[in-house]
C-alpha cells in the first residue's frame, strides 16, 4: 500500500511507538488521528505534526468512547485506511504474593485495556476501512496493526496480567486477519522486546545498559522509530498478513 494520501488512525500516538510511528507516516504523506488519553501530550504531538494530524482523546476499552472518536476521524478526515493500534498498560503484580492473591480488578483492567481495547478499536476501524474502494486488483482496502510483546511468549514473573493481554494479541492475529480477509484487510501484529520508550527512560542509566546487553545482538535497547519502521514495512508490503512479527534483537526473556 502506498502511505501518501492515506489517513491512519494511531491509538498511544501521543508519545513512544505510536508517537515514532505517526511522525514515519506523516513524512511519508499521510494523516493521522492521535487517538490517546493523554490530553497534554496528545494536543502537542498533534501541534508538532502540524495539519496532517488530528488529537482526539479517547478511552480505548469504551466503546462509545472510540464509537466517537471514530465518527470524528471520519468527519474530520473523510476515510481510515491503517490502524495501528499501540495503546497498552502495564501492572505487574504477583499472583500470589505476601500481601495476598493479586487482586482481580489489576488483573482485568490490563485485559480490558491491552487486550480488549484493542479489539475494540479493530472492530470499529474495520467498519470504516470495509468502506473504502479497493485499492488494488487485489481488492485490498486497509490495513490493521496491533502491538504485542515478548512477554507474549516469555513472560517474567510478575506479568502474569500482562502476558495474557499481549499473548491474546497475538492469538487473535490470525482469526482476524481471516475474519477481515473477505473485505480486503490485512491484520499484523508488532511483538516488541525491549524498547526505549519514555518508561525506559525514567530507569537509571546503569539499569538501561545492562538491559540493553541483555539482547543478543545488537546489545541494545531498540528504538521506537525503528518499530515504527517496522509499522511502515507491515504496510507498504501487501503480502505480509495474519503475522506476528517480532522485533527484539534475538533476546529470549529470563524468568526475572
Amino acid at each position: 500500500m502506498d502511505i501518501n494520501n492515506k489517513i491512519a488512525v494511531i491509538t498511544g500516538g501521543a508519545s513512544g511507538l505510536g508517537r515514532a510511528t505517526a511522525q514515519r507516516l506523516v513524512d511519508a504523506g499521510a494523516k493521522v488521528a492521535i487517538f490517546d488519553r493523554n490530553e497534554e501530550q496528545g494536543t502537542i504531538a498533534a501541534k508538532e505534526l502540524g495539519s496532517a494530524a488530528i488529537f482526539v482523546n479517547v478511552d480505548v476499552s469504551g466503546e462509545e468512547s472510540v464509537v466517537t472518536a471514530i465518527d470524528h476521524t471520519m468527519e474530520a478526515l473523510g476515510a481510515i485506511h491503517i490502524c495501528c493500534n499501540f495503546a497498552g498498560i502495564g501492572d505487574p503484580g504477583r499472583t500470589l504474593s505476601r500481601s495476598g492473591p493479586l487482586p482481580l480488578d489489576r488483573f482485568l483492567k490490563v485485559l480490558n485495556v491491552n487486550l480488549v481495547g484493542t479489539f475494540n478499536v479493530i472492530r470499529l476501524a474495520a467498519e470504516q476501512i470495509a468502506k473504502n474502494d479497493p485499492m488494488n486488483d487485489d481488492g485490498q482496502r486497509g490495513i490493521i496493526i496491533n502491538t504485542s510483546s515478548v512477554a507474549a511468549y516469555e513472560g517474567q514473573i510478575g506479568q502474569a496480567a500482562y502476558s495474557a493481554s499481549k499473548g491474546g494479541i497475538v492469538g487473535m492475529t490470525l482469526p482476524i486477519a481471516r475474519d477481515l480477509a473477505m473485505v480486503g484487510i490485512r491484520v499484523n501484529t508488532i511483538v516488541p522486546g525491549l524498547i526505549d520508550t519514555p518508561l525506559m527512560a525514567a530507569l537509571p542509566e546503569e539499569s538501561r545498559k545492562t538491559l540493553g546487553e541483555s539482547v543478543l545482538y545488537p546489545q541494545r535497547l531498540g528504538t521506537a522509530d525503528e518499530i515504527a519502521h517496522v509499522a511502515q514495512f507491515l504496510i507498504e508490503n501487501d503480502y505480509i498478513n495474519g503475522e506476528s512479527v517480532r522485533m527484539d534483537g534475538g533476546i529470549r526473556m529470563q524468568p526475572r
